[in-house]
């Protein structure tokens, strides 16, 4: 298992150039950072509107 993953690894950095793996870690990085932001308005949200009777 820790041979394929060292394979992937260098045929990754094989066929990409350091920018460009660079580049597409920080775009999941945004992504998953939009996500994580998204998430815990709406839990504030649900959370208000549990407090406030906003099931009745």
């Amino acid at each position: 298992m820790k041979k394929i993953s060292l394979l992937a690894i260098a045929a990754l950095v094989l066929t990409l150039s350091s920018c460009q793996v660079i580049g597409d870690i920080f775009k999941a990085g945004v992504g998953v950072g939009v996500f994580m932001v998204v998430a815990v308005i709406g839990l504030i949200i649900f959370l208000i509107a549990k407090i406030g009777g906003g099931g009745r």
